[in-house]
C-alpha cells in the first residue's frame, strides 16, 4: 500500500474527524477517489502541465472536491497547485491561465480551472510551515513529481494551525469591499464573489473552533455545523453561507452582510481567540 493510500485508509477509520490513529490530520484526497467522469480531465491536466512547464515544474497537485471524490459534473471546478523549481514568473502564470482556460473550454465536466503557483522553496519555508506547507501536506493530492509532503511535518488541529491558516481575515475584508464595489452590479458578476467569500468565511469559522472540535473536515456543511456548536448565535448565518458556498446566488445583500456584519465579527473573534497570522511576503 502506498503512503497516500495508507493515509486514505486510515482516514476512513477516524469516524469523520479527519485524523489518523495518532491524532494528526490525515491527507484527505487521493487519485483513487477521483470520480470516473473527471478522470479524463485530470489525465489531460497532468499531460499538459508536464509539456508546458517541463523541467521548471518540480511537482503538481490536485485539491478540492475532485480528489476528495465529491465533485459534481458541470458544477465543480478543477483546482491545481504547482510547485516550481524557481519563483513563478508572469510568463508562468500566463501559461497556467491559458492551460486552465483550455481545459475549461474542452471539458464540460468542470466549471472553471484555477491554478496556484509557488516555488518549491516557499512551500517548504519556515514561515509557510503551518499555512502553505500544511495545505500541500494535508489538502493536496500528488499528481506529478516528488511529493513535498515527505519533507513536511505532520499536523494537529491546534491553535497555531488555526492562526497561521486563517488569522488574516481582518486584512482581507477591505479588499473584499473593493471587489464588491468594482463588480458591475449584475447577479452574474456577484455570484462568483458570493461563492468565494461564503467558502472563505465558513472555512474561517470552522478553523476558529477546530482546536475545540478536535478534527478536520473540508465539507462546508460539516464545517458550519461544527462552528454552530460553539457559536449558536451565529450558527444560522454560517449555515446559510455554507449553502450559497455550494450553490451560489447573486444577491447584493448577501455580500453586504459578509463585509458589514459576519466578516468583521468573525475577524475580531478570531484575533481574540488565536491571534493574528504572522506577516507574509506577497503571494
Amino acid at each position: 500500500m502506498t503512503g497516500d493510500a495508507h493515509r486514505t485508509h486510515r482516514a476512513h477509520h477516524t469516524h469523520g474527524t479527519g485524523l489518523d490513529a495518532h491524532g494528526f490530520i490525515a491527507r484527505e484526497g487521493s487519485l483513487a477517489r477521483v470520480p470516473a467522469a473527471f478522470r479524463p480531465v485530470v489525465a489531460a491536466a497532468g499531460a499538459r502541465l508536464a509539456d508546458a512547464f517541463g523541467t521548471r515544474l518540480h511537482s503538481a497537485y490536485l485539491y478540492g472536491s475532485i480528489p476528495r471524490g465529491t465533485a459534481r459534473v458541470g458544477v465543480s471546478d478543477l483546482d491545481l497547485l504547482l510547485a516550481l523549481r524557481e519563483e513563478p514568473t508572469r510568463a508562468d502564470r500566463a501559461e497556467a491561465d491559458a492551460l486552465g482556460a483550455a481545459l475549461d473550454e474542452e471539458f464540460g465536466q468542470i466549471d472553471g480551472c484555477g491554478t496556484l503557483l509557488y516555488s518549491r522553496a516557499r512551500l517548504l519555508s519556515a514561515p509557510e510551515r503551518y499555512d502553505l506547507g500544511w495545505f500541500v501536506a494535508c489538502l493536496c493530492t500528488p499528481l506529478l513529481g516528488e511529493d513535498l509532503a515527505a519533507r513536511l511535518p505532520r499536523y494537529r488541529p491546534g491553535s497555531l494551525l488555526a492562526r497561521e491558516t486563517n488569522g488574516d481575515l481582518h486584512l482581507l475584508l477591505p479588499h473584499w469591499r473593493r471587489r464588491i464595489a468594482a463588480a458591475d452590479g449584475t447577479e452574474q458578476a456577484r455570484r462568483p464573489l458570493v461563492r468565494f467569500m461564503s467558502r472563505h468565511l465558513v472555512r474561517t469559522g470552522f478553523t476558529l473552533v477546530m482546536p475545540r472540535w478536535g478534527g478536520w473536515t473540508s465539507d462546508l456543511h460539516e464545517m458550519a455545523e461544527a462552528f454552530a456548536r460553539y457559536y449558536p448565535q451565529r450558527g444560522g448565518q454560517m449555515r446559510d453561507a455554507a449553502v450559497v458556498g455550494v450553490d451560489p446566488v447573486g444577491e447584493a445583500d448577501v455580500l453586504a452582510s459578509y463585509v458589514d456584519d459576519l466578516g468583521p465579527w468573525l475577524a475580531a473573534e478570531y484575533t481574540r481567540v488565536h491571534g493574528e497570522k504572522a506577516p507574509r511576503g506577497p503571494r
